[in-house]
């Protein structure tokens, strides 16, 4: 994957000393937003809160051609844009990389993610740490990245 090198990424296999975990961040936003249970639908908080999947071909953007901000529907944190918007067939929305920006540069977060019974490399929203969906190393040009993202887990901010 080309993308760890990218200032706009942030891979945190192994949790730095003095940076939380996704799950420290959820629980620390929940806390701070004691709505967020109310204010995210039963799937925005099974995909967001417990790192859920949403079915493909089944989310809001999947197919979205709008142009905007993808942003965390956790803490409204602007994540995507639709520039980098393509379609991977996958039947979630997919991204070739976060937008830029974050105090460090970051505003997405991986990690690797052996759930499920296969290893991947999970997105968390740097911010919040709600979980986002996953990044695979078959996207196209200029990462080669595929952030392939559950709709449930953003909303889309039109331009």
């Amino acid at each position: 994957m080309q993308a760890f090198g990218l200032s706009n990424y942030r891979q945190t296999m192994n949790t730095p000393t003095g940076h939380q975990s996704p799950e420290q961040k959820r629980a620390a936003h929940a806390a701070a937003n004691p709505d967020l249970a109310e204010r995210l639908d039963p799937m925005a908080w099974h995909c967001t809160q417990e790192a859920g999947t949403e079915r493909a071909f089944t989310g809001t953007y999947w197919d979205e051609k709008r142009a905007g901000i993808y942003r965390c529907v956790a803490c409204d944190a602007a994540v995507f844009d639709s520039d980098t918007k393509f379609d991977s067939g996958c039947g979630w929305p997919s991204f070739t990389a976060p937008v830029p920006g974050g105090p460090d540069g970051a505003v997405v977060d991986a990690r690797t993610d052996s759930s499920g019974g296969m290893v991947r490399t999970e997105t968390t929203c740097s911010s919040c740490g709600a979980h986002l969906g996953h990044v695979f190393p078959d996207g196209p040009g200029p990462t080669g990245d595929r952030f392939c993202i559950n709709s449930a887990c953003v909303t889309l901010e039109g331009r």
